[in-house]
């Protein structure tokens, strides 16, 4: 498993008492494989992603990630991890202006210390498989809302993460634009061989996804892909 929660509870500060954003929430998700969290606003998702990622430590419950317990690291290690293990495209690209798509791909290795060379012929590899290599010269202003998406989650790829976590990929696309970045998230995954998970308010894809996870309430519930 890349991914594996166990009995996670979260909860934040709500005046004089705490509220419950996850109740005891257990979740696997293995390598190759494309879970999707749904759920109303204000179920939970977005803390499951959060805990997931390394960003919130959770009242208790353990986090593992590619096979090591991270629940109790320091917050350097936590970093640390992120950078090597975890890829994350957030709802919104917040792409750098001034940088081309190759080059938004490349400072994410260049971070990490990778040669440059190297950094570059990874990042086009991967504009490829997203169909933007034709593309990687132009900035964002130039580039579709759909197409930045696409660098977005190429760049959440660059460091080839064990664990890859995507927020609302398809909320500021069209009902076609959004098929075609879910159906290329299923892709990646399995190419990339990445253990993926997917926040969506969008029901109406989800036949690609091997799994769905139902948050009501901090609670999760598993059940099948549509078929």
């Amino acid at each position: 498993m890349s991914l594996k929660l166990t009995d996670v509870t979260l909860t934040y500060p709500d005046g004089d008492s705490r509220l419950t954003a996850l109740r005891q929430v257990s979740l696997e998700v293995p390598k190759g494989s494309l879970t999707a969290v749904v759920g109303p606003s204000g179920s939970g998702k977005s803390s499951l992603l959060a805990v997931a990622a390394t960003l919130i430590r959770p009242d208790s419950g353990t986090v593992t990630i590619d096979g090591a317990p991270v629940t109790g690291l320091s917050p350097g290690a936590l970093t640390e991890l992120r950078r090597r293990k975890i890829g994350i495209a957030f709802q919104q690209p917040n792409l750098l202006p001034s940088l081309t798509a190759v080059e938004q791909l490349q400072v994410m290795a260049l971070i990490d210390g990778r040669n440059p060379r190297s950094a570059r012929s990874r990042a086009m590899e991967l504009l490829d498989a997203v169909g933007l290599a034709g593309r990687s010269g132009r900035r964002p202003h130039q580039l579709s809302g759909g197409q930045r998406q696409r660098v977005n989650i190429a760049r959440a790829l660059m460091n080839d993460p064990a664990l890859l976590l995507v927020d609302e990929p398809t909320s500021a696309l069209d009902h076609e634009s959004g098929g075609a970045v879910i159906g290329l998230i299923a892709r990646l995954t399995r190419r990339q061989a990445t253990a993926t998970v997917v926040v969506t308010h969008d029901h109406t894809h989800l036949s690609a996804v091997d799994r769905v996870a139902e948050v009501h309430d901090g609670r999760l519930l598993l059940r099948a892909s549509n078929p």
